[in-house]
């Protein structure tokens, strides 16, 4: 990866680190009980004592650990960036009916705003139906762009551009900023 979103790469890793242990833990306990891992006799004790637990308590420990997995696969789900669901336009004219798929709608957006100056990579996306589009642009700036600039410049000359393209009065749009590791040519 090109982007400096370290600490996002770290949470997903310990995140399927720590269910990838859990879920060993939780095999080795079944598989154990069952007698088909002998390292510890099923009927033996794991803690000092010989009373069961009452009745709820396996009901609360199993509850417990549900709500706490479950907990853990929606912070999971919500880790990748979250992007409009695209669309095939349909244009309906005298002379026929044209498709138009949304990604193809936005690669020429794409290609300018990634030449832009300190665009080190651009993606887009355009979902939505096609009466309440909406764009999604992730931009990888390199470390010494004008973040500034970069936006003015997406917002004045290469939207309007895509909303003329589309035939669109309104083109609601959100532009994430991500910062690249290469950096911006420099003078010597």
């Amino acid at each position: 990866m090109t982007d400096l979103n370290r600490p996002a790469r770290l949470n997903r890793t310990l995140l399927v680190l720590t269910g990838l242990v859990l879920l060993a833990g939780g095999v080795f306990a079944v598989a154990t009980h069952f007698g088909r891992i002998p390292l510890i006799e099923p009927g033996s004790a794991l803690v000092p004592g010989t009373a069961l637990p009452p009745g709820w308590a396996w009901y609360a420990v199993a509850g417990g650990a549900v709500v706490v997995g479950l907990l853990t696969l929606r912070w999971l789900i919500a880790q990748p960036a979250r992007k409009p669901k695209s669309r095939t336009w349909r244009f309906e004219q005298d002379t026929g009916r044209t498709a138009l798929a949304a990604s193809t709608a936005v690669e020429p957006f794409v290609a300018e705003v990634a030449a832009y100056p300190g665009v080190h990579a651009a993606h887009a996306t355009l979902g939505g139906p096609q009466d309440a589009p909406i764009l999604a642009v992730v931009l990888s700036a390199e470390q010494d762009g004008d973040l500034a600039a970069i936006r003015e410049r997406v917002t004045e000359e290469g939207l309007p551009r895509l909303r003329q393209a589309l035939d669109l009065d309104e083109l609601p749009t959100t532009i994430e900023f991500r910062f690249s590791t290469k950096t911006g040519p420099r003078l010597h």
